[in-house]
Formats: C-alpha cells, structure tokens, sequence
C-alpha cells in the first residue's frame, strides 16, 4: 500500500501543538502550571547541561495533566479553538485516506484533528493523558521509521512532508520527501 506521511507541528499545523495546548491550559487553569514550573525550569536547566533526555523534560512538561479534572473535555475545548492552525495546503488536498500522521506529540492531543481529516493512520507518542508519563519511546527521529515500521509494515511511502530535518530517516525511506518552509514544498534534499 501507498502511504503519503507528513510530520505535524509545523509541517501541517502552524507552530507546536503541545507549546499551544500548554499556554491554552495556562489560560483555563493556570494553577496546574504554575504547580510545575519550579521542577520544568529545574528539567530544562538538566536537558540543556544534558543530565537528562528530551522523553524526561517531556513528561515533566506534560506533568500538568494530571491537575486537569478532565483531559480529554480539555483537548476537544482546545481543538475547537486551534483546528484552524491546520495549515490551508494540507486542508485543501482532497483525500487524506492514504495519509498517515507521525509526531512527537502526544497521541491522545492529534487524535481529534486526525479523526477530523480523516486520515489512514495517526503514529504519536504514547502518552498517558491523566500523568503526562510516556507509555511508549518519543515518536521522534529514528524512533519514527521503527514506529512506522512496526505499525505500517507493508506499505511504501511515496510523499513524506516534514518542516525538520530530524525527520530525515523518513524522508530517505520514501520515494519524494518535501520540506516545508513557510508553507512552501521544498525538495528534501534542497532543490526545489
């Protein structure tokens, strides 16, 4: 089967959606904020002198999760606000029944807007929407050709779009890659 993958926070949603859901929830409840502010400042000083990995500071991050009395009301309230940063090429392509999402981001935050466009496959990070702990490795990187790998085993991926060149395990794996800059598809490999 042919699959068509694109990154999400910045490749088809404009900015980061875990950044925007927690300033949105700064706003609704900002206490469950302030609360772990004191251990995030602590968690970025220790990721940046490298004490820590990126999954660590990530949990730390979405630690917030569990003052929220309810997720995923919580999500779907944020959505209906932020489903308009879904970036307007992405929205104008057609079908997206071979599309397949992939994204550090938390699954249990994509998977509204997935459902909505009416994807083929949303690949995330495994996040527990109640703590904020990792259920599975930070869908990032190399992580994201063995989570697809394991998830698409059979299919080939013949457009992959990512604002980052992290992403390019995936882009080597499939047939054209594109990055986005600034809402513009680039050749991956810097010829446009």
């Amino acid at each position: 089967m042919e699959i068509y993958v694109y990154d999400f926070d910045g490749t088809i949603y404009r900015g980061d959606s875990s950044v925007d859901f927690f300033l949105f929830t700064f706003q609704r409840h900002p206490f469950s904020i302030i609360r772990i502010l004191p251990s995030l400042m602590v968690a970025f000083l220790q990721y940046f002198l490298k004490k820590i990995k990126k999954e660590q500071l990530k949990e730390i991050f979405f630690s917030f999760l569990k003052y929220i009395p309810n997720t995923m009301e919580h999500v779907e309230k944020f959505w209906q606000q932020h489903l308009r940063k879904i970036k307007k090429w992405y929205l104008e392509k057609k079908d997206h029944s071979k599309d397949v999402i992939i994204s550090a981001s938390p699954e249990f935050l994509l998977e509204i807007p997935s459902r909505e466009m009416k994807i083929y496959k949303l690949i995330a990070s495994k996040v527990d929407s109640h703590s904020g702990h990792f259920l599975s490795p930070n869908c990032y990187g190399k992580e994201k050709v063995v989570r697809l790998k394991a998830e698409c085993p059979e299919a080939e991926i013949k457009e992959f779009y990512s604002d980052t060149y992290s992403d390019r395990y995936l882009a080597e794996k499939a047939e054209s890659a594109y990055l986005i800059k600034e809402d513009k598809k680039i050749n991956f490999w810097g010829k446009e």
